[in-house]
């Protein structure tokens, strides 16, 4: 059964933790979609100088290279030591998606989807045993009472999901749809498609207005 996972985890005990420190104004945001061997993250917060001199100064990271800017933030591929404990590594090894990574004032803040429910118990306590305190704040399935209600089918709901986490939806949109087609693992005419599908289900069932375009009701999971 798929679940989402709201988890915190203090930066100190992540390859940021100098980084925090130096800067504890800072706000980070970890890129979805970068082709690099290291990971993408915005920061913001401090001057673009004091972002410099913190990332240089600290121990666990081993290169930066600046990519982009928007406003008051800046794109940087940041590759991190050997040693260094890869959180999203270790999310990946137990079939998880990180929907949202975020972080300020020390915390990290993650939404993570898992295929098994089962595989949140395992993450926590791998964390644990790499020195890494983990805090589930929520903790729920995607069973069909949550979206059913809404007219929603399972993937509707779950790709509505992934949307908003990846602030698709945001003024501007944080993601393109191509590139959230491709977190999905879809391709872009099916994530439209389901989209609009899953707009006229909320629209149908939560306005109470009637779908006069079906005269007989479409069976499809998407």
């Amino acid at each position: 059964m798929t679940s989402i996972a709201d988890i915190e985890i203090p930066a100190a005990e992540t390859g940021l933790g100098e980084v925090f420190e130096a800067a504890p104004s800072m706000n980070v945001e970890v890129e979805q979609v970068i082709a690099s061997n290291g990971r993408g993250l915005w920061l913001s917060g401090p001057s673009q100088s004091e972002i410099e001199t913190a990332l240089a100064e600290a121990p666990a990271i081993e290169e930066h290279t600046s990519i982009s800017r928007g406003d008051d933030r800046w794109l940087y591929d940041v590759e991190f030591g050997r040693d260094v404990v890869d959180v999203f590594d270790l999310v990946l090894d137990e079939r998880g998606t990180v929907l949202r990574a975020t972080a300020s004032e020390g915390t990290w803040y993650l939404r993570i989807r898992f295929a098994e429910r089962d595989s949140v118990s395992t993450l926590y306590d791998r964390l644990r045993e790499n020195d890494i305190t983990p805090t589930i704040v929520r903790l729920f399935d995607l069973t069909e009472d949550v979206h059913s209600r809404c007219g929603l089918t399972t993937r509707q709901y779950e790709t509505l999901v992934a949307a908003i986490d990846h602030g698709y939806f945001e003024i501007p949109r944080e993601i393109s749809m191509q590139e959230l087609s491709d977190e999905l693992g879809i391709s872009h005419q099916a994530l439209s498609e389901r989209l609009r599908r899953a707009y006229r289900a909320l629209v149908t069932t939560e306005l109470d207005v009637a779908d006069e375009s079906a005269t007989t009701p479409a069976i499809t999971s998407d």
